[in-house]
């Protein structure tokens, strides 16, 4: 994974990842190439716009909770900011906050 810009890597298969500071993942998405599904991308790596929205599921054990439910992380992502929405299981659903920076490699 190769840093581009202060907010993204960018990934094999047209793809670029983000930190998410609600569940602590990183979440990717195709941005171009061939392949589906695929979000459009405003190109900017520090301020990063993506759509429609992204919906990452997950065990919720993967968290490293043993027994945890499924969790969910449902999100717009619009210069650089990241919208969660309501369907979200984790504590930060409902509410508008920036993309963080990532960590230097």
């Amino acid at each position: 994974m190769a840093r581009i810009g202060s907010k993204l890597r960018s990934l094999e298969g047209g793809r670029v990842a983000f930190k998410c500071p609600g569940c602590g993942y990183m979440h990717h998405v195709r941005v171009e190439g061939e392949g589906r599904p695929m979000w459009s991308f405003n190109g900017n790596p520090d301020a990063p716009t993506f759509s429609p929205s992204i919906l990452v599921t997950y065990d919720g054990a993967d968290a490293g909770i043993e027994d945890a439910p499924p969790a969910r992380c449902h999100s717009y992502v619009t210069d650089g900011r990241i919208q969660f929405l309501n369907d979200c299981t984790h504590d930060l659903r409902g509410q508008t906050v920036d993309l963080p920076d990532l960590d230097t490699p």
